[in-house]
């Protein structure tokens, strides 16, 4: 997994890529939560993501909760499908915010 973090129209970005899982969820759950300490909204960008596993969807869902109780925002961008396909066999496709392209996540997180 690779992350890349960036900051656009005082939104924070984590461009995510490659496969999430137990190996690298500790990493992910780290930035995610350090990004948050900013008290920024964030958005995760997933295009590039090949594979999650549960315990990458525990980090996702953590740092969506810790930004919910900052009332931050939180959404995910842009997901591949086979993540989706992971969020909805858990259901939480409709706990997430989930935006079809980055731009519109952006958009809609930096009115926040």
């Amino acid at each position: 997994m690779e992350i890349s973090v960036s900051e656009t129209a005082g939104v924070n970005v984590v461009a995510l890529s490659g496969e999430i899982d137990l190996q690298t969820s500790p990493k992910l759950r780290g930035e995610l939560l350090g990004l948050i300490a900013n008290k920024k909204p964030l958005v995760v960008e997933m295009s590039d993501v090949s594979y999650i596993d549960s315990s990458g969807v525990a980090s996702l869902v953590e740092a969506f909760q810790t930004a919910r109780s900052k009332n931050l925002g939180f959404s995910l961008a842009a997901i591949g499908d086979a993540p989706l396909r992971v969020l909805k066999l858990a259901r939480l496709d409709g706990v997430f915010v989930i935006h079809d392209t980055l731009e519109n996540a952006i958009s809609a997180n930096g009115e926040n």
